[in-house]
This record gives C-alpha cells, structure tokens and sequence, in this order.
C-alpha cells in the first residue's frame, strides 16, 4: 500500500514511522511534513488545510489509504471531500469532528445524554460573560473560546481582573479569530488529568492505554498553557476501576450519542479527562489522535495500525484484538526559546543523525532542512522519546538524549512524569 498523511508536526510523525512498521505498506508520503519527516516519507508541498489541494495529491500519487491527522482539515471536512473521491481514509467526517470543533456542541451533547463533565455556561457576548463571571465570583473559572485555536483556546483566570482581560482577548481581540464569537465558561474541576485515545468505528470502542500531558511551559506547572511540553504512558491515575466507569458512562454514552444525533464518528476520540472526588468527567473532546500524547502511545501499539485503519473503515473492529506492550514511554519535548510566545527560526540542530538518535525516537514538530542543515522552525521543536521497562527508566533514556542534542536557547521541562512516578 502507499499511504498519504496528512500534516506536519510530531504528532504525524509518530504516525508515520507506525505506519511504516506495517508488512503491508511499500511507502508514505506527506504533505506539507516538516524537516525531520523527510526523513521517513516523502513530502509534498501541500498544506494540510488545502481540502482541494490534497485530495489532488492523493490522485497524483495514487495513494491506496490516507489518513487526516489535524483537527482543522478534519472540521472542515476533508474526509468528505476523499471519500467523495473514493479514497480510503482514516479519520472522521465533518459532521461529527464538530466533537471538537464546537466546544458548545460538545457540551451541550454531554447535558443531553448525561455524559459527566463541568457546569457550564454559553454566551456570545462580551459584557454578558464578564456580568456573570462578577455575579459568580468563583475562580479560577475556566473560560473556553467555542471554537479552534490550536489547542490553546483556553485560559483559566485566577481573579476577576485576570478574566475580564481574558474574555476581551478572546472575544473582541479576537485573538483565537472567530472562534472566540462564542464562549463557554466552566466550573472549575479539581483532580488529576488523564488523557485517554480511543479507536471507534462508530459501533464498537477500544480505549488505546492512557497517557498524561504537561501543558504549562515551566517546571511545576507554571507558566503559560502551551500545545504540551511532554508526556508519559500510562497514566498512574487511570486504574482498571476508573478504566471501567470511564467505559461505562463515557466512551460508550459518547459513541451512542453521536449515533442518536445521526454523526456517527469513525476514526481517533480523544478524551481529555479529569478524575473528580466525584469519578471522571469529561474536560475536552478531540476529533484526532493527540500531540504530544500519540508520541507515547504509539509506540507501545504492537497490533499493525493499518489492520485498526482499515477495520475501523469497514466497521469491523470487534472483531479485531488490539495488543499493546507493558512498557512505559515518556516523550520531552525541546522547544524554542520564547515558547509559546515568540521565538527565532533557522537555529541549528547539533546532535542527530538523519534527524535520529539511537536507543530512543526523535518525533519532529517544527523542523526544516536548509542546505542539508536541520533547522527549527516552530515552537515545538523535537519529541524525544524513549520505552523503557518502567516509567523511570524511560524518562532517564528520554533525558539522557536530550543532552545530546543542542540548538541555540532549546527549551524543555525537567519534570516531566515526576507527578506520575510520585504516585504510590
């Protein structure tokens, strides 16, 4: 098979060096890529949001599958546009990636079939949400812009001063553009976070192993929220009991309700999840795999993805036995120095070879190659990630080959997965 993806960032590449670990697939290619993927497919100049563009793509190279992997092409409908054109492909049509695309829809879809998540509130207008916010006098709240904003759309004002700030930005500024017309405030929830993917064919689900993200650019949890500056696998938090009531009154309900609401979701769900006093709720939905939480899951999938791809297109995936490895996996991301704010491009990357290391996996984000240098050219950088017998042990291969690679004013956390290995 040669198989197309779609996008350019880590995430994609952690897809890609899967999906070449399949005995069915002869080569991939992407587009746009980025530097590091360059390495492992053959890329194209084609931007991940060209709906026209790609589909084009996949007839020129007479791709046999293609998988959508961000969220954008995704909600504006690419699968629909491949599969009009009869191209196999891997990842939800538009009408149910509003999942992700309406933070309203989502939760109004939760109210409805009873899917715990926070109280909320909905707006579309400036003034209302900040009269609100002064009656409730309750913060942190969390205020969340209704539509896509790179993973960023979210801010959680600790005063009242800190969110009337916030709601202007989003709501007047514009800073997310019209994804901020509509807000959606939330009771702040308490407990720890897990991230949790999971393949669906719209009838069946099967959770991938759980993962837990670290969103704040410094150590300890401080500092701005970020697209996730490191993540491991599993989740500590994430037992065979909650597993099970997370299966019960959220991953099924979920599926069963896009089906009543006649969007029946095949491809990755994303459940971003917070372990309350009072069980699980649902903090977010993605319509994709998640980055950087795909960069430790997949490496521990033994199954070959393309027989998931394909079973999930058919709609036969009960039928298929998902296996993954014991191993843990911790991925540290190396940012740009001003993440997320600004940062300089073109910096050097000294240490690798053909964009790898041994004994552990480099997932590029924001790479490029210039007159055969490896350069940055995003804010996330590099992935680095290893599998190790226990999550300590992977996080000292993680940490020792981050050492080894150097660009000007790199960036990382040094406490990625010490929450997780504090837990008893």
């Amino acid at each position: 098979m040669k198989v197309l993806v779609v996008g350019g960032g880590g995430r994609e590449h952690a897809l890609i060096r899967k999906i070449k670990e399949s005995s069915r697939v002869d080569s991939v290619a992407c587009c746009p890529g980025n530097g590091g993927i360059s390495y492992d497919a053959e890329c194209y100049n084609v931007s991940a949001t060209d709906i026209d563009g790609v589909v084009n793509l996949a007839r020129e190279i007479k791709a046999d599958f293609v998988v959508v992997a961000p969220d954008d092409p995704l909600v504006a409908g690419m699968v629909d546009a491949l599969n009009d054109a009869g191209f196999d492909t891997f990842g939800p049509t538009a009408n149910a990636a509003i999942i992700e695309g309406s933070k309203v829809f989502s939760k109004d879809l939760m109210l409805k079939y009873n899917i715990p998540t926070a109280e909320y509130s909905v707006f579309d207008n400036a003034d209302e949400v900040i009269a609100y916010l002064k009656e409730r006098n309750e913060f942190p709240a969390v205020i969340k812009a209704d539509g896509l904003a790179l993973g960023k759309g979210v801010i959680i004002p600790e005063s009242f001063e800190e969110a009337v700030e916030g709601v202007k930005e989003i709501m007047e500024d514009k800073i997310f553009g019209a994804s901020g017309n509509h807000v959606v405030v939330e009771e702040f929830l308490t407990g720890p976070e897990v991230s949790v993917l999971a393949f669906t064919d719209g009838k069946c689900v099967k959770p991938m192993v759980s993962s837990m993200d670290h969103k704040r650019a410094l150590d300890g949890d401080k500092g701005l929220n970020t697209g996730g500056m490191g993540t491991v696998s599993p989740n500590p938090y994430y037992t065979d009991e909650i597993a099970k009531e997370c299966m019960d009154k959220i991953f099924i309900p979920t599926i069963q309700a896009m089906n009543a609401e006649g969007r029946t979701f095949k491809g990755c769900l994303y459940f971003g999840l917070m372990i309350t006093p009072k069980g699980p709720k649902v903090i977010e939905y993605n319509c994709r795999f998640g980055d950087p939480e795909t960069q430790v899951v997949l490496p521990r999938l033994k199954t070959d993805i393309m027989d998931i791809f394909e079973a999930i297109n058919n709609e036969t995936l009960s039928n298929l036995d998902i296996e993954w490895s014991d191993d843990a996996c911790a991925c540290v991301i190396m940012a740009s120095g001003g993440y997320p704010k600004s940062y300089p491009k073109g910096l050097e990357i000294e240490g690798l070879t053909d964009g790898q290391l041994d004994g552990v996996t480099v997932y590029h984000a924001g790479t490029s190659v210039k007159e055969g240098k490896l350069v940055t050219c995003g804010g996330r950088v590099l992935g680095v990630t290893a599998l190790g017998s226990d999550l300590k042990a992977a996080l000292d291969k993680s940490y020792a080959a981050v050492d080894k690679i150097e660009f000007e004013n790199a960036h990382f956390r040094r406490d990625i997965g010490q929450k997780a290995l504090s837990v008893k």
